[in-house]
């Protein structure tokens, strides 16, 4: 498994129905693609309390070859041509789950972004990370959790798609869901990645 996002910061004043309405007329395109397990298309706007108004679409990916085809075809090429190319930050998966709201469409999301510190190994840093990712998964209102881990960076990645309008407070950067394209969500199975 693979997570994959960028982020689109946009203009204070931007209308974000621009990015609703390519959303509405463009989501469904990735319904069906291959070797995505789901795209949520996020946003943040400022008017929500958000800091900026962001369009930030989260993935994750069964293996390289879906993201491959996606990131040198053309979907990703009509980013570029809109908006420029953005920086695409990229996780190595660690453990994909299924919470109790697994049924319910997602409204909101939230991804908490963690730095191991040199002080504790890496190993038992992420043995750690897996424990309370998969207690945390549990709780009531989770669609799907994801946890991941950059290694260049020595970053985790705790990313979660919740079936209320609002992530809960403290859950890190808080995100709406336009839509879920899911066509791999059901073959992504659950807990640890090895």
């Amino acid at each position: 498994m693979h997570a994959m996002q960028y982020e689109i910061t946009l203009p204070a004043d931007y209308d974000m129905g621009i990015i609703r309405e390519r959303v509405a007329t463009r989501g469904h395109l990735l319904d069906d693609f291959p070797g995505l397990g789901l795209k949520a298309y996020l946003i943040r706007e400022r008017e929500a309390g958000s800091p900026v108004n962001q369009y930030a679409p989260f993935y994750l990916w069964s293996g390289h070859e879906g993201m491959n085809a996606f990131l040198w075809g053309p979907g990703f090429q009509g980013i570029v041509r809109d908006f420029g190319r953005p920086v695409v930050q990229h996780w190595t998966g660690l453990s994909y789950e299924e919470g109790p709201a697994s049924a319910s469409a997602p409204r909101a999301a939230s991804r908490r972004r963690i730095p191991l510190g040199e002080e504790v190994p890496p190993g038992e840093a992420v043995t750690d990370a897996l424990t309370r990712h998969a207690r945390e998964a549990r709780r009531d209102g989770v669609v799907a959790s994801a946890l991941a881990i950059d290694p260049r960076h020595w970053e985790l990645l705790s990313f979660t798609l919740w079936a209320d309008a609002e992530a809960p407070a403290g859950e890190g950067e808080r995100f709406r869901v336009l839509h879920l394209s899911a066509p791999g969500r059901k073959g992504m199975g659950t807990g640890r990645r090895w």
